[in-house]
């Protein structure tokens, strides 16, 4: 028997090893029993020596891909990610799978599509009557250009048994559709900064090189990215294209259906039918596909012709996966541009913090696009509003109210944004200040007027929203504070002739929800959008001439130190929707705080000004970028649990005096919302300079968590590196 190492989705450090009466290539697909239930494994190395007795070593039972492999270049990356992130091999590669590769049966290879033509002894045969006008119209399609069987197949639901017919009598040549036909000449002019930033991307074709493409909003950044990549696939490479949110793709297909009309296309994100997904990844991996475009797990997508990465919004905390493997996506992007020695390009009208310091040292190449695309576009006028002596109408002002009012009569459309869903962020009784909690977490219950419910946020609790106040009986409920359901009502009776969408997480729950949404705003059908940070997103309505921000000034209150550059990416990309083409844009900014430095930097629109600040404090305070961190987590069902775990770690490798000098240790400390889901969290912070001395840290923790497991079965404990939340 030959015994072989197997990656399993099985919480296990160390690989398992399996028999085969032969060598299994590495890569290969296989299925195998874990505790008497067959599941999918993949070969990680073949022919070992077994360090255990080899009657305990159980036989592979099936190969489930079989002349298909997993690539080298994808398991290094799988290896490295593992590594970095302290989780489990096993684990990180089935997460990196879809769904269909992680199911014990074989799954076939997509075929290749083929187009079909009339060849030359075909074009002088008659065409079939017109009475069969179906079976015309198919042969009259044929004679006007090439077509797929798709194509073909709208025309005539019988379109495979003719050109099976007109292939037997030879009139029909049928090829192998290329990953990358023939890219039109594009309509959109590039401006001479455009250009300078394309033309310095595509000489460095073929070598590993970072660029961080830094542009305003409305700059023309995706204008850009489609320069670059015309001329790679041209060469006939792959390009990868990660995009933060799901949202952000029908506008992306559009513009892309339109750019490369000829070029196999597959989008992997999570609202992709499951057989689909699978479909489309093994038509990346195949190199079927010439552009993939994804969100952050489209990462891990073996692409064998890979010339280009793009990251768009690279700043967007969405590229950061926060449970089970909590990798991120922009920075493995640039790891696997280093080992595909290819071009790497990070864009952003707000560029992260990180990725900043990386161009002023000389890492990252910066490219500046400083003038909006469009000739006639300029960046919108940005007013700050002081509250502080105004009366509010459900949280919005007298002088906003008459913004909004004349921009509906002048047929304008108007975005009012407040990061909050829900009707009313918590339900109060007066009578006794009885608010309504989530039993599972330490939230505060959301109240959802239209469904007649309080939700969690975090964890889905919800309830009906009760009829009285269970401490003192008042049914006299106050819902305080606002929501995009309460704002969306209040201005359905100030604008009653106003057509009102509101845009959030509730109204795009099903799958095709935010295209018809986009689509509804592109035919001018909406007055007033109402809505979170989805909209905040890299979105373009060339129509929209008016942004309100409400209750921005929550996000100055965090204990986090990146809040201050989480809320300036945040204002300045729902800032940069105002105002992209012909229209003029204004931005109206309500805030008790207009003095504060994320707010001076928002209306003075300088983006260098505020980096430039904000670094200069994060070094006189020692945090990232200046240096590195990572967090280890314990969830318990009390929190004393939770934190007598990490301080056993602590005391255990304090008396080994294991840890590095340079790495300091926080904690534990419970977290900022210490109840989740039932379980009360704490952590321990690790920070250092060095990222090997940080890394080897963490490995010390890592092990003496695992040697505790036993003694402390009922807490769980995570490793989070590089963690954004706090």
């Amino acid at each position: 028997m030959i015994y072989h190492q197997l990656a399993l989705n099985v919480p296990l450090y160390p690989l398992l090893t399996y028999a085969y009466p032969t060598t299994l290539p590495a890569g290969t697909r296989v299925a195998v029993r874990f505790r008497n239930r067959l599941v999918a494994a993949i070969v990680w190395e073949s022919d070992i020596q077994p360090e255990i007795d080899l009657s305990k070593i159980r036989p592979i039972e099936n190969i489930l891909s079989d002349g298909w492999q997993l690539p080298a270049d994808w398991r290094a990356l799988l290896s490295f990610t593992a590594r970095y992130y302290h989780y489990p091999l096993g684990q990180a590669v089935m997460a990196a799978l879809p769904k269909g590769l992680r199911q014990p049966k074989a799954v076939p290879l997509p075929k290749q599509e083929h187009i079909y033509s009339l060849n030359a002894l075909g074009r002088i045969q008659p065409a079939p009557p017109a009475r069969y006008h179906k079976q015309n119209a198919l042969w009259q399609r044929l004679l006007a250009a090439p077509a797929t069987l798709h194509q073909l197949k709208t025309i005539h639901t019988q379109a495979s048994q003719y050109l099976k017919q007109w292939q037997q009598q030879n009139w029909i040549e049928a090829s192998h559709i290329p990953a990358c036909g023939s890219i039109p000449t594009s309509l959109h002019q590039l401006n001479q900064q455009q250009q300078q930033a394309s033309a310095e991307v595509q000489t460095k074709c073929g070598q590993f090189a970072p660029f961080l493409l830094y542009g305003i909003t409305g700059s023309g950044k995706t204008e850009v990215y489609f320069d670059i990549m015309a001329n790679i696939m041209q060469q006939g490479k792959q390009v990868l294209f990660l995009l933060p949110e799901i949202n952000l793709t029908p506008q992306l297909m559009q513009r892309v259906r339109q750019r490369f009309p000829h070029t196999v296309t597959t989008v992997l994100h999570s609202q992709t039918a499951a057989g689909q997904r699978t479909t489309n990844y093994l038509q990346a991996a195949l190199g079927q596909a010439a552009l993939v475009i994804g969100t952050r797990l489209a990462i891990f997508t073996p692409m064998p012709n890979l010339g280009l990465i793009v990251v768009d919004e690279e700043h967007d905390y969405s590229f950061k996966q926060e449970s089970e493997l909590r990798y991120q996506a922009r920075d493995l992007a640039v790891w696997r541009a280093r080992q595909a020695a290819c071009p790497v390009v990070l864009g952003s009208a707000t560029p992260s913090l990180e990725s900043w310091y990386k161009t002023r040292h000389g890492d990252y190449q910066l490219l500046q696009l400083s003038e909006r695309a469009h000739s006639n576009a300029q960046l919108p006028q940005i007013h700050l509003l002081d509250i502080r002596r105004l009366p509010l109408d459900n949280g919005i002002s007298d002088i906003i109210k008459q913004k909004l009012q004349t921009n509906v009569a002048r047929g304008g459309l108007s975005m009012v944004y407040l990061n909050r869903r829900g009707f009313a962020p918590a339900l109060f009784c007066d009578a006794c200040g009885h608010t309504f909690g989530c039993p599972n977490c330490s939230a505060k219950l959301v109240l959802h007027q239209h469904a007649g419910q309080l939700r969690c946020h975090h964890c889905d609790f919800h309830q009906p929203i009760p009829p009285s106040c269970p401490e003192c009986g008042n049914q006299d409920l106050t819902a305080v504070g606002q929501g995009t359901q309460r704002i969306e009502e209040y201005l359905q009776h100030l604008l009653p002739s106003a057509r009102i969408l509101r845009v959030d997480r509730d109204s795009t729950a099903h799958r095709q929800d935010w295209s018809e949404i986009y689509h509804t705003i592109m035919r001018k059908e909406v007055d007033v959008l109402v809505g979170t940070q989805m909209l905040a997103k890299g979105h373009d309505f060339p129509h929209l001439n008016l942004v309100v921000v409400l209750n921005a000034d929550n996000s100055l209150y965090s204990a986090d130190f990146r809040a201050p550059e989480r809320l300036f990416a945040e204002l300045m990309q729902v800032s940069g929707r105002a105002g992209r083409a012909d229209c003029t844009g204004e931005v109206w900014v309500q805030t008790r705080q207009p003095e504060h430095k994320v707010y001076q930097a928002l209306a003075a629109q300088n983006y260098v000004t505020f980096a430039t600040a904000e670094l200069a404090e994060r070094q006189e305070l020692g945090m990232p970028p200046f240096s590195y961190m990572a967090a280890i987590r314990a969830d318990a069902h009390t929190m004393h649990e939770a934190q007598q775990l990490l301080r056993q770690v602590q005391q255990g490798i304090e008396q080994q005096h294991a840890l590095p000098a340079n790495v300091n240790v926080f904690g534990p400390v419970p977290m900022l919302m210490a109840r989740l889901a039932g379980y009360e969290r704490a952590q321990v912070f690790l920070e250092s300079k060095n990222r090997r001395d940080l890394h080897h840290s963490i490995s010390l923790w890592q092990n003496w968590l695992l040697h505790l497991e036993k003694s402390n079965p009922h807490t769980r404990w995570l490793i989070d590196v590089d963690p954004l939340e706090m």
